[in-house]
């Protein structure tokens, strides 16, 4: 799905040259990329098209109480922007609660994103100020449904480490604007990108004005039909060392290129029919 695209494999490049006069110059090495081409190449990176997927998504409260909830989720690439829609099966209390959202790459435009209340009958605009907020209970917020405009931020490529015996990129990353921090929920965020195929593993977000922290940790990540997909994600959020809230999000029966999947799918007024 749609929540984070990312990238990899650093290149060194040795070169010999013979000067006329018959020496040789020592071996240069040529540096990795910067923290803002990473971040390029992860929202450049191959996510699939026209896809269908389940979702599990399981709410742990601070006491240890877990809440279920089951999704079917879609997708669609269309150039420079993304589509995607997912309506809540069950329990019943959410069923058929849908979700769209349009992913826009060209920066300054902000996406937009509608949730449909069927105990309201109700379609709701996701307004841009609202995106910190939290997305159906679970630890991950609105703004992170959607890629990050990367103009609007500092990427910092702080070194070059392991996550789970995998060589990755660490780099910090820094809204450039006070109103950017609210609106996304963010004050700021580290984040592990796997350099063998530029997807993220990891992350730390720290809660703008709040004294907590996001933890995000990819557990399992599986090649299906040539696409690099999080198949179980897990989104903690504390202070300081106690656990407030945690949400695993699990995907299985993933397909792409599903003709079913088209632009006509992709609608407020699809999105209020529900399943």
């Amino acid at each position: 799905m749609m929540f984070i695209k990312i990238i990899s494999n650093t290149i060194n490049i040795t070169i010999f040259s013979i000067l006329i006069s018959g020496t040789i110059m020592l071996p240069e090495k040529v540096f990795a990329l910067n923290g803002r081409e990473i971040m390029e190449k992860v929202n450049a990176r191959d996510t699939g098209d026209r896809s269908i997927s389940e979702m599990e998504m399981i709410l742990i409260d601070k006491k240890g109480k877990k809440r279920v909830r089951k999704l079917k989720t879609y997708g669609l690439e269309q150039g420079n922007h993304s589509k995607s829609l997912m309506f809540f099966i069950s329990p019943a209390d959410v069923k058929n609660t849908g979700f769209l959202t349009y992913d826009y790459d060209e920066s300054g435009k902000d996406d937009d994103q509608w949730l449909f209340l069927p105990a309201l009958k109700k379609t709701k605009r996701i307004a841009a100020s609202n995106k910190s907020g939290s997305f159906m209970g679970s630890d991950l917020n609105y703004s992170d449904m959607t890629s990050p405009d990367l103009d609007l931020y500092d990427y910092t490529l702080m070194k070059e480490t392991e996550v789970k015996g995998q060589k990755v990129w660490q780099i910090k990353a820094v809204p450039k604007t006070k109103d950017e921090a609210k609106k996304s929920g963010y004050s700021k965020s580290v984040v592990f990108i796997r350099q063998d195929n530029y997807v993220m593993i990891r992350g730390v977000r720290w809660v703008h004005k709040k004294k907590r922290n996001k933890y995000l940790d990819v557990r399992k990540l599986e090649k299906i039909d040539g696409i690099w997909v999080s198949t179980e994600m897990h989104v903690t959020t504390k202070s300081g060392k106690k656990t407030l809230h945690k949400t695993i999000m699990k995907q299985k029966n993933i397909h792409f290129n599903q003709d079913e999947v088209n632009e006509n799918l992709f609608t407020i007024r699809r999105l209020e029919k529900g399943l």
